[in-house]
Parts: structure tokens; C-alpha cells; sequence
């Protein structure tokens, strides 16, 4: 597993992680993390950090301080000793930390700037999925997320013939050809810079969802939605991250934007 790392101090590491790889073990899946990752690196923080119980089993997560979503990539922050950990763990908590991700998503957005703030609580189909609004379950919780638009464009995309006709026709378009049983016709995208002020489980991808601009090529909250033709991960990036030292320091990393990212807005 090859990882770019973008920050390094004695105490904290800042790491570019791909889309496609998980933070930390599921319990599940054999798959390689970047826990696994970061134990072979820095061995000595095989400890730092807490577990999590999966039906009965303990899962270590050593030196996970927050996590992205496997298919969201970007900018991920990781703790070398224990002291470190719980330094970064009291800046999330105080909501200390600034965060900015890029985001595609479905439709043209109305507004060129807007703040989502709706609770966020459990999906009652579904024990993968988190809820905003109508049909949440459980504890609700705050959650607050800031959007700015930074494109609209179209592009053509390319889907299963039944979905993407049936989404047209919803609109009244006309447009479209039936090409090696795809549909194939232009639909309209928005490229985001997104800044959540809450670390809710799955936030951008549940607010996105709730205000009906779910993010692009989304399995979980817009299974089967059309998507930019040559783009095929997810539509999420984790952009910067700003944070304090041990020191005081305030420290801003950032990742560059993927080649995917790149391609489709400057075609667009």
C-alpha cells in the first residue's frame, strides 16, 4: 500500500488517503486499512487510541483520530502517541479543527452559497445509513454544514436505460438516445466546496441527500443516479484540514485535488 504523507511532526501525522481503501477494520472484510498501514510504519502506536466492539468483537483503531468514509479521499490526520490522540480528540470535540471537502453532486444547486443545518439521527431500514429530517431514528443529532458552489456544469452521462429515462421524463426532457441499452443524454452537476462544522457519521453525504444534491456515484444515499460519464468514485474529497500542534502551532494541510476531480471540472 503506497500513502502519500502531506505533514509529519514527532507527534502527528497528516496522510492523503485514496478512495477505495477504509480507515480502520470493519470486522468483516480482509482487506488491508490504513490502520494496518500505520501499525507497520510507526509500530510504537500500535496502542495509542481506543477500540470499537462489532458484535462482540474488539477492533483496535490505532492512532485513528477521525475517519472518511472508504470511498471518500482526501486529507486524514493520524496520532503517533497517546498524548497526541487525546490533544486531537479535545480540538474535534470543541469543534476546533476546520475541515473543507470538494463535492459533486446531482443537479444544478439554486444557491450559489447556503447552510444546511438539520439533525442527523439513524436510518430505521437500514443500520448502515444515517437520516436528515422525516424518518430519523434514535438520538438526533446537531449537525451543521456550509456549502459554497464553484461550478455548474453539464456533462454526459451514461446509465441504466430504465433509471435514466424515467428520470428525464420526471423532468419533461426530451433528449437522449438509446445506445448499447444505456440511455444516454446531458444532465446537470455542481461542484462544491463544502465545510462541515459537525463530524457527524456520513454528515456532507446526509445533508446533500436531504436538500436533493446527493452526492455523485453514492452506493449508500443515491444508488443508480446518473453521474459524469468518465467519472466512477465517489464524488468527495477531503480538501484541508487545520489543526494545532502540541505546541500551539496552528497547521493547515492540504491535498490536492484528484486527477478524476481535475478531468471532469476542467472539461466542464
Amino acid at each position: 500500500m503506497k500513502i502519500k504523507i502531506l505533514y509529519e511532526d514527532k507527534n502527528i501525522l497528516a496522510i492523503d488517503k485514496p478512495s477505495g481503501i477504509s480507515v480502520h477494520p470493519d470486522g468483516r472484510s480482509k482487506e488491508k486499512t490504513i490502520s494496518d498501514w500505520f501499525v507497520k510504519k510507526y509500530p510504537k502506536a500500535k496502542n495509542v487510541g481506543e477500540s470499537i466492539f462489532v458484535e462482540g468483537k474488539e477492533i483496535k483503531k490505532p492512532g485513528i483520530v477521525h475517519r472518511l468514509d472508504k470511498e471518500t479521499s482526501g486529507v486524514l490526520l493520524l496520532a503517533k502517541n497517546q498524548k497526541a490522540y487525546e490533544f486531537l480528540k479535545n480540538q474535534f470535540k470543541n469543534r476546533e479543527i476546520k475541515k473543507v471537502y470538494n463535492a459533486i453532486v446531482l443537479g444544478s444547486v439554486k444557491n450559489d452559497r447556503g447552510t444546511i443545518r438539520k439533525s442527523i439521527g439513524r436510518s430505521g431500514n437500514d443500520f448502515r445509513k444515517r437520516l436528515a429530517g422525516r424518518g430519523a431514528r434514535g438520538e438526533l443529532r446537531e449537525a451543521i454544514t456550509e456549502y459554497t458552489v464553484l461550478k455548474k456544469f453539464k456533462d454526459e452521462c451514461v446509465q441504466n436505460f430504465s433509471s435514466c429515462a424515467q428520470l428525464s421524463a420526471q423532468k419533461g426532457e426530451q433528449s437522449g438516445t438509446l445506445r448499447d441499452k444505456n440511455f444516454v443524454h446531458t444532465h446537470p452537476f455542481s461542484y462544491l466546496e463544502v465545510r462541515p462544522k459537525t463530524g457527524r457519521t456520513h454528515q456532507i453525504r446526509v445533508h446533500m441527500k436531504f436538500i436533493n444534491h446527493p452526492v455523485v456515484n453514492d452506493s449508500l444515499y443515491n444508488p443508480n443516479q446518473p453521474h459524469p460519464k468518465d467519472f466512477e468514485r465517489l464524488g468527495l474529497h477531503a480538501k484541508s484540514i487545520e489543526f494545532k500542534d502540541l505546541k500551539g502551532k496552528i497547521v493547515k494541510v492540504q491535498s490536492p485535488l484528484p486527477k478524476e476531480f481535475e478531468s471532469i471540472i476542467n472539461k466542464a
